[in-house]
């Protein structure tokens, strides 16, 4: 490819392919054969091309070609057209991967974007000019081979993972809906639809599209969780994947509007624009593949980003870990123990943490190698958080969003070798009409991601891009944990019946009695848990539908007591219910040694105590409160 020398390569003087000079049916690429880099790159491509382009080193076939200078063989790489034309340099690589399925845009650039042919020129001499270098670079990015890559098998195993969280967060939502929107539950989705319709079905169904504007009823709340279950887990069977993904979507989507403050959780997000895509991922196409990874990085890269960003002195001074393992909503039993490292351990898992989150990204846009760095350490990021907090199947989703940054030769060597051929995605070619469309598509995902990203750095306030795309939740802004929660306050809810003696309501899975050891709950999201956490960060006028959660108590709605502790399950409606706030902190090795897992103190009356009656009254005459919608 240049006049350097180049010698790196065992397979010097050695054709790619033995060439007839006699045959002119297909073009022929000739190059350097004394340049590792070269020989790299045309077995590379000829592997890609198949029978498409013949190759061969110059110093075979120069003869032949009397019209061309040796020197031009030695200064770049020559493309000898079936008419006997030719190309050089760049134009000659972009004519070859024209060949390729999914790299014909680099020609079109060539050809048609203006200043773009002068700078791929001028990029090829300086490479050629650097061959020893670049050979060895290749072989450090792309590894010591020169085989192209495939994503059947990264497909599909994607596919398959996406249907295994579905299916997770389905059964999860399936034994809560009820109690949490149903026509008893805590906000019913019913008064939400409701509310929503007042400018007639069709816009209202672009503000809020769901499917429970046909109808919301508690049985159709809970079969659209089941159907979502039974289409996920035909996904995760590799059966209808195309059908039964949309369902997927379709169902989550719907449910997520239906769900209200209790679905709006940034992994919800993900759950559907990552489903999105790997429904187009079905196609066959690779270009949901690179929205996949587009998606990966804006959710890692803005993660760590938007802590720096918040300019929270916790953060920037690499103290937030001293607090977040006794202050997250649901730490495992290992939390504990995590709390207990010293401080110059977990300011060092901190810079750790932004290295993850704020270097690696930018690997995913480079070859095979630097990609698979990068799911390494989101791996190992995404396993700590696992063995410390509870997230619900919210680490799951992100595990399996990091497969796309693999390549199937990778995976046959994880994936059994019987598993390959059912869980590789072969899917046929997607046609011109579809390519276009997912080509399209794909330019106002990256761009309205580009926009949602410096919208979320500059910490305004989070508006869609593009509103008419905003309810359907195709491109989302993420960024979780910006402040760090110094101090932990739990909201404690107590009955009664004379007003004198009060028992208090266990929760599952939140921290409730001192002594409850936390619990693992993974992938399972509890999510009346999740909300008390927030509505604790404030006071009642910012989580007003905790008076409809006491009313449910208050009225023995079975929906809402299932989703307490059994105390709560097993008796009458009480007739005073109250909500006390009370600071809670882990306790010290010592005190552990006692028995008890916190240590609290009560610190403010958040609901003072109240009957049936009196919370009724409330509801009745404010009306749904504003802050149940709000959150759209």
């Amino acid at each position: 490819m240049s006049r350097g020398s180049c010698s790196t390569d065992p397979a010097r003087h050695r054709p790619v392919a033995d060439f007839d000079p006699r045959r002119r049916d297909l073009p022929l690429l000739v190059y350097d054969g004394d340049c590792g880099f070269c020989a790299y790159w045309a077995r590379r491509w000829q592997k890609m091309t198949g029978e498409g382009v013949h190759y061969a080193p110059y110093q075979a076939v120069a003869k032949h070609f009397p019209r061309i200078p040796e020197a031009s063989f030695k200064g770049a790489v020559q493309l000898i057209a079936t008419d006997g034309s030719f190309a050089s340099g760049a134009e000659a690589c972009f004519r070859v991967l024209h060949q390729v399925p999914g790299k014909r845009h680099w020609l079109w650039l060539y050809q048609g974007f203006p200043g773009f042919a002068f700078l791929s020129e001028a990029a090829y001499r300086a490479i050629a000019n650097r061959r020893p270098f670049f050979a060895r670079l290749s072989r450090i990015l792309w590894g010591p081979d020169a085989e192209p890559v495939s994503y059947d098998l990264t497909a599909g195993l994607f596919i398959r993972l996406i249907g295994v969280v579905y299916l997770a967060a389905f059964i999860s939502l399936g034994t809560q809906i009820l109690g949490l929107v149903g026509g008893r539950g805590i906000l019913p989705a019913s008064a939400l639809f409701g509310a929503s319709g007042a400018d007639g079905p069709f816009w209202s169904w672009l503000d809020l599209p769901s499917i429970f504007w046909l109808g919301v009823g508690d049985s159709f709340l809970e079969g659209a969780c089941w159907a979502g279950a039974a289409a996920s887990l035909a996904v995760a069977l590799g059966r209808f994947n195309g059908p039964a993904l949309l369902v997927c979507w379709i169902l989550y989507l719907s449910l997520f509007h239906a769900g209200q403050i209790f679905m709006n959780y940034q992994w919800d997000l993900l759950l559907l624009e990552a489903g999105f895509l790997a429904w187009l991922l079905t196609s066959g196409s690779r270009i949901p593949l690179y929205l996949l990874r587009w998606l990966l990085f804006r959710f890692m890269f803005l993660s760590g980003a938007v802590k720096l960003a918040s300019g929270d002195p916790a953060w920037s001074s690499l103290g937030a870990l001293r607090y977040h393992f006794e202050t997250q909503p649901l730490p495992t039993p290992l939390a504990w123990y995590a709390h207990q490292l010293p401080d110059p351990m977990l300011s060092f898992m901190a810079g750790a943490h932004f290295a993850i989150e704020l270097v690696l990204p930018f690997l995913i846009f480079l070859p095979r190698r630097p990609r698979f760095l990068a799911a390494a350490g989101f791996l190992a990021l995404q396993l700590m958080i696992i063995a410390t907090g509870n997230y619900g199947f919210f680490n799951l989703l992100t595990i399996a969003l990091l497969v796309p940054l693999l390549d199937d030769q990778l995976l046959r060597r994880l994936v059994p070798g019987k598993l390959v051929p059912a869980v590789a995605w072969n899917a046929p070619p997607i046609g011109p009409w579809g390519s276009t469309a997912l080509a399209g598509f794909a330019a106002v995902a990256v761009f309205a991601g580009g926009v949602q990203m410096a919208k979320r750095l500059s910490m305004r306030p989070d508006t869609a891009a593009i509103p008419a795309l905003e309810p359907f939740h195709l491109v989302n802004t993420y960024g979780v944990f910006a402040y760090m929660v110094l101090d932990r306050r739990e909201i404690v809810l107590e009955v009664s019946e004379d007003g004198v003696r009060w028992s208090e309501i266990g929760f599952r899975w939140k921290p409730g009695s001192p002594e409850h050891a936390p619990r693992w709950n993974i992938p399972h999201q509890p999510r009346l848990d999740w909300q008390l956490w927030f509505a604790a960060l404030g006071d009642l006028r910012d989580s007003e539908w905790v008076v409809a959660l006491v009313e449910r108590i208050l009225s023995g709605s079975p929906e809402v007591l299932a989703l307490l502790g059994p105390p709560a399950r097993d008796r009458d409606p009480p007739r005073l219910a109250r909500a006390t706030l009370y600071h809670y902190r882990y306790a010290t090795p010592a005190e552990r040694a006692e028995g008890p897992w916190w240590v609290r103190e009560r610190e403010a009356e958040y609901l003072p105590p109240v009957t049936l009656e009196t919370v009724a009254g409330i509801l009745r005459r404010s009306g749904p409160p504003e802050s149940f919608i709000r959150w759209r």
